[in-house]
Formats: C-alpha cells, structure tokens, sequence
C-alpha cells in the first residue's frame, strides 16, 4: 500500500459524503417546494413536485450503492 491510496481513500470518503449531502439537500429542496406549491393554491404542481422526492432518494441510492466493492 502507498500513501497516495491511503490518500485516495479519504477523499473517496469526503466525495461520498458530498454526494449524499448533495442527494439529500435536492430531496429536502423538493419537499419543501412541494409544499410551498401545495399551500400557494397550485395543488396539482405541488403534488408532482412532491414525487420527486422518492425519485431524488432513489437515484441517490442507486448511484452511491453503485460505487461499491463486493
């Protein structure tokens, strides 16, 4: 083993970190614009903004389970 691949690891660690904070901050933006759309009059917006959520969440955890090994 190298210093560099200890290295690596770490900023492997802080990208995942990122990446999931990234997901995460998307998914908590959607709701909360959801809502806003929701409680303004345009339910119909609201609701198809809310589906994002999952969706948003999903992608995330196909995407960082993808990185894996094993």
């Amino acid at each position: 083993m190298d210093s560099s691949d200890g290295s690596n690891r770490i900023v492997d660690k802080k990208g995942i970190r990122l990446a999931k904070a990234l997901f995460l901050s998307a998914a908590f933006l959607s709701f909360i614009l959801s809502i806003a759309l929701w409680f303004n009059g345009d339910r119909e917006q609201g609701l198809f903004v809310g589906i994002w959520v999952p969706s948003i969440c999903s992608a995330g955890a196909l995407l960082l389970a993808g990185g894996r090994d094993g």
